[in-house]
């Protein structure tokens, strides 16, 4: 006669949890909240796909935009600026974020850092178009005697050769302001992550006879290295999309550049669609959404590489 083996009976009888309507109402609109965003990204895959189609199969010289050149050559330069003035924008942000982040998290008495934080975290809800009018009108011209000084010092070096920009709006300026755009978003997060840091780790350090530098170079930063890469890849993805800003900033000439002080600029892909949408009819209206199809593809590149990269670190984990 079989029996039945004490954990499997325990497993039988084991009373199951009463599923209240409360419950039952949260997983089910948490369901239907992540479903959601599904379909709401395959809409705009599918939108931008078939939309941008007759700027693949129509005749450069027919188009009003392409104006005789094939659609890689029009979109060429346009993801050379997005990726170069996104680039520059996180080289700006990414070291001034950390810092301010370790300042917050690990020397600013508690008073001091409560309202620092609050300052970051309300510069992340100034509209875009305010930062682009406060660039164009007031840091472009502040700039301009800065970017002759280093053209007469730095000349020799290619990146900051050329003729400088009188304007002062170049792609350096767009760069600075895309990089004070996405600092609260990289500094709130990198100071969250900071703040995770199992104290046991920081006192072992310090017990150790370390430095307060010399435990955050040991324990904080190993320790958040993931944290830190998340956060500089969600600032390069802010400013990949940047539009206003860039629009309102940058003298565009729609060229392949490195010089970064001289008036003939690369041009952005939003800051391009901005531009040119108003005038577009017929096929150059399906060049403009090509190109945000691209734009589209490079973000989600971005953020997949992100992914990866967080999840080569996951093995790593401070509180094991």
């Amino acid at each position: 006669m079989a029996t039945t083996s004490p954990p499997a009976a325990a497993e039988a009888t084991k009373p199951k949890a009463k599923r209240r309507p409360g419950d039952v109402a949260f997983s089910g609109t948490a369901l239907g909240a992540g479903v959601l965003i599904l379909v709401l990204l395959a809409a705009v895959t599918i939108f931008l796909l078939a939309e941008s189609i007759p700027a693949f199969t129509s005749d450069p010289d027919e188009n009003p935009i392409l104006n005789g050149e094939t659609f890689l050559e029009y979109v060429y330069p346009l993801i050379f600026g997005t990726i170069w003035s996104s680039v520059l924008a996180l080289i700006i942000a990414a070291p001034l974020a950390i810092g301010i982040a370790l300042f917050i998290s690990h020397y600013a008495p508690r008073r001091i850092a409560a309202v620092l934080g609050y300052i970051i975290d309300l510069l992340a809800a100034v509209p875009s178009v305010v930062y682009g009018l406060w660039g164009g009108l007031v840091l472009a011209g502040m700039l301009q005697p800065f970017y002759v000084w280093l053209n007469d010092w730095l000349g020799w070096i290619p990146l900051f050769g050329g003729q400088v920009s009188a304007t002062g709006r170049t792609i350096l300026t767009a760069a600075i302001v895309l990089a004070i755009m996405v600092l609260p978003i990289m500094t709130a997060i990198c100071r969250e992550v900071f703040l995770q840091t199992p104290v046991l780790h920081e006192e072992a350090a310090l017990a150790l006879g370390s430095t307060k530098w010399e435990m955050i170079k040991m324990a904080v930063l190993p320790f958040s290295r993931g944290g830190m890469v998340s956060a500089a890849m969600l600032a390069l993805g802010r400013a990949l999309g940047e539009t206003m800003a860039v629009t309102m900033v940058l003298s565009v000439s729609g060229v392949v550049t490195f010089q970064l002080l001289t008036s003939t600029n690369p041009t952005t892909i939003p800051a391009n669609i901005a531009l040119a949408f108003p005038e577009a009819y017929g096929d150059g209206i399906s060049v403009l959404i090509a190109t945000g199809l691209v734009l589209f593809v490079l973000t989600f590149a971005v953020n997949a590489l992100a992914r990866w990269i967080v999840s080569r670190r996951a093995e790593f984990s401070g509180a094991n």
